[in-house]
């Protein structure tokens, strides 16, 4: 895909980008000055001013979904670059992501990683590191209540709303530590990185999704969890595209 509103939101911000990444970059190093929840809400600080400088408006549905307490872990479903703008700004309290080496190698979407601490994975090699990193993520959502934000497609191409393979690895996350899936559905994200600005404000939508406690899918193997999982999402969208979906949303920013 072609990105075109990511590439002319990065001209039109860069003194902002110039300012706010300094900045950014700051508070990574200096952790003993910056709370983790300070970093955090920062980077969504970021997201917002690219999100608005892209024209983009977003639609929130199912926020009384989310668990209060807890760690846990939410897979969502992948389009593009706004995918996790969209999402950490309505979700509204810190949490870590499980983001592709690759992805994060950007001006704004590195910074953004480390101040959102994020676990970095190359998924096409080093399946060993791959496998570090997905029990350390299981332990921190166990023992610390941590919670994490996953895409299971991996990448994202020219999908736009249609799913992809979601890759069941990731599910361990879930099975290591007990925890609760919040799956999440995403619709017509890929609009806001991929348009032309000239054609103006596009809306799309995060949808929070019932939450699978761990007794609902503690006997299913984690092939079976990620088809579960894709299944919750997959029929979101069928309701958005027939038409009988007409709830009011939770949110619109």
């Amino acid at each position: 895909m072609s990105e075109l509103r990511f590439k002319l939101t990065i001209i039109k911000q860069l003194p902002f980008i110039i300012t706010h990444l300094g900045k950014a970059r700051r508070m990574i190093r200096e952790t003993d000055k910056y709370t983790s929840a300070d970093r955090f809400f920062f980077g969504v600080e970021i997201m917002d001013r690219m999100r608005k400088s892209a024209k983009a408006h977003t639609k929130v549905y199912g926020m009384e979904n989310i668990p209060e307490g807890g760690g846990f872990v939410m897979y969502s479903n992948h389009q593009g670059r706004y995918d996790g703008m969209g999402i950490l700004k309505s979700f509204g309290r810190p949490c870590r992501i499980l983001w592709k080496k690759s992805a994060a190698d950007y001006i704004v979407a590195k910074e953004c990683a480390g101040l959102m601490e994020a676990k970095l994975i190359d998924v096409d090699n080093e399946l060993l590191e791959t496998l570090r990193t997905i029990n350390q993520i299981a332990k921190e959502v166990k023992e610390e209540n941590r919670i994490y934000l996953i895409f299971p497609e991996g990448y994202y191409s020219d999908n736009k709303n249609t799913l992809q393979e979601f890759k069941h690895g990731c599910f361990r996350c879930s099975t290591k530590s007990k925890s609760t899936i919040l799956p999440i559905c995403i619709y017509d994200s890929w609009k806001a990185m991929n348009q032309g600005l000239f054609k103006g404000w596009v809306t799309t939508q995060v949808h929070y999704l019932a939450p699978i406690p761990y007794e609902e899918y503690q006997h299913l193997k984690e092939p079976e969890i990620a088809e579960l999982v894709k299944s919750r999402i997959q029929q979101r969208i069928d309701e958005i595209e027939n038409g009988t979906f007409n709830e009011e949303p939770s949110m619109y920013f």
